[in-house]
């Protein structure tokens, strides 16, 4: 099986996002329009903001029907991220916790959908 490149996710306004998102990963676009707009991550994998209301075939999925997980490698980097994203406004939907995998939060972009940044357990 190939590994997935590209993450999609269906946004209302494609441009918006896109400041969302450039102001949160701290980079540029490498692609940009008025319905899609793509970031390619340092780990090779890209994301793209698709509109919703112009995908074809139309997407039904809504924000909050999965997650863009972001690993740190410190739990205290966790809790920084956490300061951070609180500072600048972002929804919270879960503060830092220690769960059974390690410690973890969850924000929401603009369009609802989920950011779960964490930090594994040493194992």
């Amino acid at each position: 099986m190939t590994d997935p490149t590209l993450i999609i996710l269906y946004v209302d306004q494609p441009e918006d996002s896109g400041r969302f998102y450039a102001n949160l990963l701290g980079r540029a676009p490498v692609e940009s329009s008025a319905t899609f707009v793509l970031f390619k991550l340092d780990s090779g994998v890209k994301l793209g903001l698709w509109s919703r209301h112009t995908v074809e075939p139309a997407a039904s999925a809504a924000g909050g029907g999965g997650e863009l997980a972001i690993l740190l490698d410190r739990h205290d980097a966790v809790d920084a991220t956490y300061a951070d994203w609180t500072q600048r406004g972002l929804k919270m939907l879960q503060q830092p916790a220690d769960l059974d995998f390690g410690r973890t939060f969850v924000a929401l972009d603009p369009d609802g959908h989920r950011l779960r940044v964490y930090a594994m357990s040493d194992a």
